[in-house]
């Protein structure tokens, strides 16, 4: 599914985020950006050590923040690493806002042309993907209609039930 928003492609994908060939991907990580379980084990097992080196030099982050570093061997030249809140924590809708926006922010300031993000908080930090969904899609058509170099954003959901409830999402807010 897919939708142009201004001059920008967004599309939900149901598959492995590891696999895609956009300019970066986002890792749902930890504040210290250690690359353990998830979506960030995932990186780590098909990007190599290199991703990890470089995550060291550069942790800790504070959580709605974002980094970048390299891709490794992933098809993606980078990985923005951003940090989503753990359910529970206190504010958390709008630190998985700022967690999306500074990502998209980190790819137009490395003049990237598309970026692939997963629904960030919703594996071992707890956050229901029905509340992730209209936040993380809202924010990107929102940042989609300012200025951005920006060509595409993909969210590459792992399982149905997630690809679902972003599908729905992004039909109501078309």
């Amino acid at each position: 599914m897919q939708r142009t928003i201004n001059k920008s492609i967004l599309e939900l994908v149901q598959g492995d985020i590891t696999e895609l060939a956009t300019d970066a991907i986002v890792n749902a990580a930890n504040a210290q950006l250690i690359l353990g379980g998830g979506v960030a084990g995932a990186i780590m097992r098909k990007g190599g050590p290199a991703i990890q080196a470089h995550c060291n030099k550069i942790r800790p982050i504070s959580v709605g923040q974002a980094a970048i570093t390299t891709g490794g061997n992933l098809k993606a030249k980078y990985v923005i690493h951003a940090v989503g809140p753990r359910m529970g924590e206190g504010d958390e809708d709008q630190k998985l806002k700022n967690a999306t926006l500074n990502a998209l922010r980190s790819a137009d300031e490395n003049n990237l042309g598309s970026i692939a993000f997963p629904a960030i908080s919703t594996g071992i930090f707890g956050f229901p993907i029905k509340r992730c969904a209209p936040i993380m899609l809202g924010t990107t058509i929102d940042y989609l209609k300012g200025q951005t170099r920006l060509e595409k954003v993909v969210f590459c959901l792992f399982d149905k039930d997630s690809y679902d409830t972003f599908a729905a999402q992004l039909q109501k807010e078309s």
